[in-house]
């Protein structure tokens, strides 16, 4: 695997932006990223070439979200957007838990990412990709700059020290629903062996929803004790009423598609391929993006 030049330099420049959003050592830092702090050293000294595989440099590409060339697609400041902002503040400036349940497709991870990037100590966890127990904690401790290695016993409570060490840290935990029993019950322990320092914000579609009311019903141990955790209510952006649905539908589309047609008098056209009278069969931000593109094209 090769990659430009422009690439290597577009990431070791978000690798060295992004360092100042993160309160711990750069050591701590280099570890959020799969690299030593010897190589994190190299790399702010201006080393470049021989410093990293080229799979190493994409990996971090990835997590930092970086990109060059022919991605033109411009985020918008949605009302999901400025929602999601605002709950991340509250949790963040206040040590508080909250759970985001609704429709796929509105901008839910893009939004989070995006915020995530620009927050000091916050950090994102895509549960989806990291369902068990064991998979979940390793992932968290990456992200957060401890490290892997030792029991995973001690590799928790290094999370927990980390996490308590650091200044206003908050986690984001998409896919929530995806998770698994035994990923949810270690949840519960690091939000309460993180109590008063850490804000915790859970995101995902029906299934979340669906998971934690059937645990609770069916009084299996941790799902009651997570849910008053996080506040003890399912938070929800997109309207249940359909009129209200169906206006909040149009304006998110409108929105996005304004900022991303050249010719605008096509944005109605556009927002109608995705509306429907009946707004259950609303189409989503990744539909719209797709007949824009193809019509782009």
């Amino acid at each position: 695997m090769n990659i430009s030049n422009e690439l290597r330099e577009a990431i070791a420049q978000a690798m060295l932006t992004n360092r100042d959003n993160y309160g711990g050592s750069a050591e701590a830092y280099a570890k959020t990223l799969g690299i030593s702090g010897a190589v994190f050293s190299r790399l702010k000294k201006g080393e470049r070439k021989g410093l990293l595989s080229a799979t190493q440099w994409m990996n971090i590409g990835r997590k930092l979200q970086v990109t060059i060339g022919k991605n033109t697609w411009k985020a918008v400041e949605t009302d999901v957007y400025l929602e999601i902002r605002d709950d991340f503040q509250f949790c963040q400036q206040n040590a508080k838990s909250l759970i985001l349940v609704d429709d796929c497709g509105i901008g839910k991870t893009y939004s989070a990412k995006i915020l995530i990037s620009q927050m000091c100590n916050a950090f994102y966890i895509d549960a989806s990709q990291h369902k068990t127990k064991r998979n979940f904690i390793k992932a968290l401790a990456r992200e957060i700059g401890c490290g892997t290695d030792g029991t995973f016993t001690e590799i928790l409570e290094n999370i927990k020290y980390y996490i308590n060490a650091l200044s206003g840290c908050f986690i984001c935990i998409d896919e929530a629903g995806d998770l698994d029993y035994p990923a949810f019950l270690e949840l519960k322990g690091l939000i309460n062996g993180t109590a008063g320092n850490c804000g915790w914000y859970m995101m995902g579609a029906d299934g979340l929803r669906a998971k934690i009311k059937r645990g609770i019903n069916n009084h299996k141990v941790g799902y009651r004790e997570i849910f008053d955790r996080f506040s003890a209510e399912f938070r929800g952006i997109t309207p249940d009423e359909k009129s209200q649905k169906y206006e909040f539908y149009d304006k998110l589309l409108r929105d996005v598609a304004a900022a991303n047609m050249s010719d605008k008098s096509k944005v109605s056209q556009i927002v109608k391929q995705c509306l429907a009278k009946n707004s259950d069969k609303i189409k989503s931000l990744r539909y719209l993006e797709t007949i824009i593109k193809t019509q782009a094209a």
